[in-house]
């Protein structure tokens, strides 16, 4: 089955921004577009009976739809008005798409048909990958000389996923991975004999960190040859230094384990910094 990439679109500029964002790649993949707008009825709205407000609603996507299908005529386009709550209709459209493409502030919490929790609601409830886009972003973000960035941690397998989405996003565009892996020296009562000597192996704590990078990238090198790859192993912490090649980035890819609590769900540290302070779009990529 081929999944589209789905966009979110309520009419407010980061919406149509991620729209446009999601036009272009639905078309550098050779996939569908897939627009889905999320509407309550208005029962106050005497005048207007259900399938009143439902085209109106319909009437007003549409509009916002067809510049992007005017300027990629070949590009496959559905527009669905889904009747529900934003959360379950996202994270259901996220379950059926390649990716979830969302509006966000430029530096500030998720909006749009994201509202407070909502926005974390839908990130960590959504099965595939979810992408924040800016108001402000323009197709020249995405040049030669950007990276798509992405965060690696733990074994291959706990990073599996994002780097795949990266090495699939950076094939599409051409472009450069920059795999970071963020490094912290841990406290001396974690030393175990085991740990000590795997280190020892490795010769310290730096090179075993750039091994396990090393090993992570592997399997992707050999499926993506054509992809350029750039290591970077830094002490700090994986949010900052993520944060700190961010300006060089045209997207920047995360992973993200949800966290559920009495208070609902989290995404986790990293995917909330960088999210709140990337300038660039940010991809947010389920694993575990």
């Amino acid at each position: 089955m081929t999944r589209p990439i789905t966009a979110g679109v309520d009419g407010s500029r980061e919406s149509l921004a991620a729209l446009e964002w999601a036009a272009r790649e639905a078309v550098r993949r050779g996939l569908p577009l897939r627009v889905v707008h999320a509407w309550r009825y208005a029962e106050q709205l005497a005048t207007a009976d259900r399938a009143t407000q439902h085209g109106w609603v319909t009437d007003g996507v549409t509009q916002a739809v067809r510049a992007v299908t005017e300027r990629h005529p070949r590009l496959a386009t559905t527009v669905d008005v889904v009747e529900g709550t934003s959360v379950h209709a996202l994270v259901r459209a996220a379950a059926e798409a390649e990716m979830l493409v969302l509006g966000s502030r430029g530096h500030g919490t998720v909006v749009g048909f994201l509202l407070g929790s909502v926005g974390q609601q839908v990130i960590a409830g959504a099965a595939r990958p979810v992408v924040l886009v800016r108001a402000g972003d323009r197709p020249t973000a995405e040049v030669a000389g950007r990276d798509v960035v992405v965060g690696q941690h733990g074994d291959a397998e706990d990073s599996a996923a994002a780097l795949r989405f990266a090495f699939e996003t950076a094939a599409a565009r051409g472009a450069t991975v920059r795999a970071v892996r963020a490094w912290t020296l841990p406290p001396v009562f974690a030393y175990s004999p085991g740990s000590l000597k795997l280190l020892d192996d490795a010769g310290g704590l730096e090179p075993y960190e750039k091994q396990a990078l090393s090993e992570a990238l592997g399997p992707w090198r050999e499926r993506f040859p054509d992809v350029p790859v750039a290591e970077q192993v830094e002490l700090g912490s994986a949010g900052q230094v993520l944060l700190s090649v961010a300006g060089r980035a045209q997207l920047m890819v995360v992973g993200r384990r949800a966290h559920r609590t009495a208070v609902g769900a989290r995404i986790g540290s990293v995917a909330h910094g960088v999210l709140h302070h990337a300038e660039c779009p940010v991809a947010v990529v389920p694993h575990g």
